[in-house]
């Protein structure tokens, strides 16, 4: 089997699209290069650092979605227990381990074969969905390395939910 290439000239360069979204949501940005950018947001627990990855030879667009917190060597077997666990439960995207660094991060891509452009709503859904899954399990990820829990407790304990009020 092989594969057909195509020359498409895309109307505009990915990134520059992430950069105008984040400059009329007035977030915080840098842009590296060309093919990157990097936004902080602000989530219900931490602060988040998302970058953005123009891959030309895949025609996707990556992001990474990290937080402060370092998983020590006695806690990756149980990190990435967790990481298992909670990646059953995903839809879109996928937690890993940086095991050069010990960070956690959220990971996810978006495809654009074709030469096909993202729009601004996908771009907002694409880092909606990236800080909604760090803040639904950013305590699970501290419960294991801080509080020394097991990855069913600490996944059990960041996803119980209260119902009314007291």
């Amino acid at each position: 089997m092989s594969l057909i290439e195509f020359a498409i000239e895309r109307q505009s360069h990915p990134v520059d699209v992430i950069e105008h979204v984040a400059a009329l949501e007035d977030w915080c940005f840098e842009r590296a290069d060309d093919d990157e950018i990097t936004v902080s947001v602000t989530g219900r627990w931490a602060e988040y650092h998302v970058s953005f990855s123009w891959m030309e030879s895949v025609e996707a667009l990556h992001l990474a979605c990290t937080f402060d917190l370092k998983v020590t060597e006695p806690r990756r077997a149980e990190v990435t227990r967790l990481l298992s666990l909670v990646n059953e439960q995903m839809w879109i995207g996928h937690f890993d381990l940086w095991s050069g660094e010990g960070v956690v991060l959220f990971r996810h891509a978006m495809v654009l074969a074709g030469g096909a452009e993202p729009s601004a709503r996908q771009i907002a859904a694409l880092l909606t969905n990236a800080v909604d899954a760090c803040d639904r399990y950013f305590q699970a990820f501290q419960f294991v390395v801080w509080a020394g829990k097991t990855a069913p407790e600490a996944l059990e304990g960041a996803l119980f939910e209260t119902v009314g009020e007291a």
